[in-house]
């Protein structure tokens, strides 16, 4: 019995060991929007069922209609596998973070000021989106979680952690990363990004957008903007690894505060420049990631 456990442990030694980020990230999915954002397009979400991706867009807060309910006129823009549009939905949301939760099965948004950070807003929190049996948006969404200070600065794009049911969430100008379950009114823990030895610093990179990826010891990835580059950290904030983004891909400020996703194992980047309304790409960075 000790022989086939150090056996395992060796076997997952190298399983892990063996992760490495891709000098060259490669684009796999090309997704050119063919309706202008609501506001800023922010993440990318992936649905395996219906093998499609929804891009959230954010910055317009709820203000009252005619019946006095509070919506955002935010839109969720629904794309197919090869990234053909679909369609459009207005959620009614905030967003800043889009993804699928497997765990629940559930296509589930965060809105902007989840912490509450900016003071009490109607509409804030975590929230499940209804999809009908072909995977179309219903307008209908359902509150996961309410606002929680734990996850920090107002504008935190959180991303979902299935394995632990938790959430990584980047604080603005700095390297500092917070896990927060729901279930706790503080952070479980802070992670500080070691940026010197990735050779960067904290302005270069996202502001408040880290990824999740799922991948053991590549766990955190972050926008590198101002030198066109994926960077990875382990859980410990160590810096292990950078995917060069193509030298053509046009990086703007925006890309420091939205226009960035992780779905379906690919990082994607929004060029603004490219199309008439912008377009994302979906970019593979590790060689441990999977995609379907």
């Amino acid at each position: 019995m000790k022989f086939e456990l150090l056996l395992t442990c060796l076997l997952f030694s190298a399983i892990t060991a063996q992760a490495a980020a891709l000098d060259e990230a490669v684009p796999v999915i090309k997704i050119a929007l063919v309706k202008q954002s609501t506001s800023h397009p922010f993440t990318v979400a992936y649905v395996p069922d219906y093998k499609r991706y929804y891009i959230a867009d954010g910055g317009l807060g709820p203000l009252l209609d005619g019946n006095s309910i509070a919506v955002s006129k935010s839109e969720i823009h629904t794309y197919g596998a090869k990234g053909e549009y679909i369609n459009s939905v207005q959620g009614g949301l905030d967003n800043r973070s889009i993804y699928f939760n497997p765990n629940e099965n559930e296509l589930e948004t965060i809105t902007y000021n989840v912490s509450s950070g900016a003071g009490f807003t109607p509409e804030v929190g975590i929230f499940a989106l209804e999809l009908d049996n072909s995977g179309n948006l219903t307008r209908q969404h359902a509150e996961k979680a309410s606002f929680n200070p734990a996850f920090g600065d107002a504008g935190a794009m959180p991303s979902y952690d299935r394995s632990t049911n938790g959430y990584y969430s980047k604080q603005s100008r700095s390297n500092k990363v917070f896990f927060v379950q729901l279930d706790k009114r503080e952070p479980v823990k802070e992670i500080l990004l070691d940026l010197k030895t990735a050779g960067v610093q904290f302005d270069d990179i996202t502001d408040n957008y880290i990824a999740y990826t799922d991948i053991p010891g590549e766990e955190l990835a972050v926008l590198d903007v101002d030198h066109k580059a994926v960077l990875l950290f382990n859980l410990k904030g160590q810096f292990t690894g950078r995917s060069k983004l193509p030298a053509q891909l046009k990086l703007h400020a925006q890309n420091h505060y939205s226009g960035m996703g992780y779905a379906n194992g690919l990082f994607f980047v929004y060029n603004q420049n490219e199309g008439e309304f912008g377009t994302y790409y979906g970019f593979k960075v590790s060689d441990q990631a999977v995609n379907q």
